[in-house]
């Protein structure tokens, strides 16, 4: 494969913001209050003991993106390893002790293993890539996705989780909700890398991570800090 085939193969999108909720009840009420849209039914996550509600945020810049709300499952097995998105961290579990916040992003692939060597070779380990799966209404939903050391969230959430899709997409079955995902921007990396992520490179100053969207009730921004 020639070099421009390999850059092509591993290029990343924003698949999915996430944010992150003490419980999936206070994730559906803020989402209801927030954007005036009642999120859909996720699943749970067996490898994590984790589970989620979602939301479709599509637009033209951002097709087939959604928002995943997400918290740790009570009725779950405590996982072997520390979970994703930091959900383990006491300072995560006093943030989101005030509300559902946004904690991370998720960049999508379709060759993971090279989207992780470009991600590695800028300066930040995307760790190991593992699989993983989750029910659904359709059937099983399959991914590989690429799990950090500790679960950890590179420059405060800045840089993505990578993900690679199988045969189904959740946007695939999810209802059009009004919203929309219009911008992205994301701080404390080098401009080279956010071009490489297909974000906007924010003001040093900013919060790590910043998405504006629309909604029924208005203009929406979330940050993580």
């Amino acid at each position: 494969m020639s070099a421009a085939a390999a850059a092509s193969a591993s290029a990343l999108e924003l698949d999915h913001l996430v944010v992150a909720c003490r419980t999936l009840a206070e994730g559906r009420a803020w989402c209801e209050t927030t954007f005036g849209v009642a999120p859909a039914p996720g699943g749970r996550h067996a490898l994590m003991g984790t589970h989620n509600l979602l939301l479709a945020i599509s637009s033209a810049r951002f097709p087939r993106s959604y928002l995943e709300l997400i918290a740790i499952d009570p009725d779950a097995s405590v996982p072997a390893r520390p979970r994703w998105f930091e959900l383990d961290r006491p300072e995560i579990r006093a943030l989101v002790a005030s509300g559902p916040r946004l904690v991370h992003w998720v960049a999508r692939t379709t060759d993971i293993d090279a989207a992780a060597t470009r991600l590695r070779n800028a300066g930040f380990d995307p760790g190991p890539v593992v699989d993983a799966e989750r029910m659904t209404a359709r059937g099983l939903l399959r991914w590989r996705i690429a799990l950090t050391a500790g679960g950890r969230r590179h420059a405060e959430g800045a840089v993505p989780l990578l993900i690679a899709w199988g045969d189904m997409h959740p946007i695939d079955s999810l209802p059009v909700s009004g919203v929309e995902l219009r911008s992205l921007r994301v701080s404390g990396i080098e401009p080279s890398l956010s071009a490489l992520l297909g974000v906007d490179a924010g003001v040093p100053s900013s919060a790590a991570l910043v998405a504006e969207l629309a909604a029924p009730t208005g203009a929406v921004t979330l940050a993580c800090a």
